[in-house]
């Protein structure tokens, strides 16, 4: 008996997936709910779990488009299943699965099989070179017999500094790619947003010594308390969400022709991940802790590397703070995540002389960007909530009640 695996529903408005990539081959064992392969909607990727135990029989390829309820493969629940193997003293039969029995001969003989590593063989007058001048064996393209680096390719190494071994000088070689439909997303509501919004961006620039600081006496202790690393995004959600409250038209959307004002703090954190940009959302950011909030974005960043991100994990957000610093900019105006009417980029951080009360000191600085959507936010408010961003960085202390702990105090 075969039953059929389709395409689920993932969302009300997505109609197709793409098979990026099988988990399984055609006539191979799956039990039940084991992952058989993975899609990919516009919004996220997702896996496709095996419905009853059996042999897979491949019908979709990948990179193929299916739509919601297209079958993807068939499942005979009437094949026989693979001998179990048996098993090394390290393994564990409780916790092993019929296919994964079935794995364990195949892995340990390619395991044996690699145990003693096949060094790079060179020619002594070759090595002689390298080690005088410093090179790499991984950078140097093999000619010799059986694998064998000699002068020549030592030299021609030498000639060509930064050229990717095995390849051609002056190749002029291209490749067609189908785009994802996650890409396909990305370009449609980046040109969306340029087109439908009033987008402006204002700059400022947030003296970084105190939080530095900061992580610096306690990171230690945090990561002993919390399990979790204190980063940067950390206190630039934090700031954020005070400001935002500060400020509320930089935390609202246009809907038509009323505007909707938030009074949670939904953020977005842009995430590099294997396929493209994702945003995952940081839920009611102003309620959470500094560990807390580093532990919602230490899980979604593994998520998105690991492409599970859901799509209830992307929806909504109110507010994105995008950091290009991570990659080395110095400077750049980020685009808003529509529907939302503002975007804070952060940067890197670069020491530079400063002039304070007269001296010329040396501190680690960061330029800051707003771009927000000027038919909802005005100059006042754009350039209020940056700098009150700016105020609450620069004194880690106000983030602690919102203010200068002494007026808090006092109640002024």
């Amino acid at each position: 008996m075969s039953i059929e695996i389709k395409v689920p529903t993932v969302g009300e408005s997505i109609s197709e997936v793409t098979l990026v990539k099988w988990h399984k081959q055609d006539d191979e064992w799956a039990d039940r709910d084991e992952v058989i392969a993975e899609l990919e909607s516009e919004k996220a990727t997702f896996e496709l779990n095996a419905e009853q135990a059996g042999a897979v029989k491949i019908i979709a390829k990948e990179g193929d488009t299916l739509h919601i309820g297209d079958v993807v493969c068939l499942i005979d629940t009437a094949a026989v299943p693979p001998t179990p193997k048996i098993l090394l003293k390290d393994d564990h039969p409780e916790t092993k699965t019929a296919s994964q029995m079935a794995n364990s001969a195949a892995y340990v003989s390619a395991k044996l099989d690699t145990q003693t590593p096949n060094e790079t063989k060179v020619t002594p007058v070759a090595a002689a070179i390298m080690a005088d001048k410093k090179l790499d064996a991984s950078v140097v393209t093999a000619s010799g017999t059986n694998g064998k680096i000699v002068k020549q390719d030592v030299m021609d190494a030498l000639n060509n500094p930064g050229r990717r071994p095995g390849t051609v000088l002056f190749e002029r070689n291209s490749r067609e790619q189908k785009m994802s439909n996650l890409r396909k997303t990305i370009s449609r509501r980046l040109v969306e947003a340029k087109n439908t919004t009033a987008m402006l961006t204002t700059f400022n620039e947030v003296d970084m010594s105190a939080i530095m600081e900061v992580r610096k006496k306690y990171k230690d202790t945090f990561k002993e308390w919390h399990g979790v690393n204190l980063g940067f995004m950390g206190f630039f959600t934090k700031a954020c969400t005070y400001a935002l409250m500060e400020w509320p038209s930089v935390n609202a959307y246009m809907d038509g022709e009323h505007i909707l004002y938030h009074d949670y703090c939904d953020i977005s954190i842009a995430v590099s991940a294997p396929k493209g940009l994702v945003v995952p959302v940081i839920r009611n950011a102003e309620s959470l802790s500094m560990a807390g909030i580093e532990s919602v974005i230490r899980d979604l960043a593994t998520k998105a590397k690991e492409n599970k991100l859901t799509i209830e994990e992307m929806s909504g957000g109110t507010f994105t703070i995008t950091n290009g610093g991570v990659f080395g900019s110095m400077m750049s105006t980020p685009i808003i995540n529509i529907p939302q009417s503002a975007i804070l980029g952060m940067h890197n951080i670069m020491e530079r002389p400063m002039a304070i009360n007269g001296q010329v000191v040396i501190k680690p600085m960061m330029y800051v960007a707003l771009s927000y959507d000027h038919r909802i936010i005005d100059g006042r408010e754009s350039v209020g909530f940056l700098v009150r961003v700016k105020e609450l960085l620069e004194n880690p202390a106000l983030m602690l009640f919102g203010k200068d702990p002494v007026k808090s105090l006092l109640e002024l």
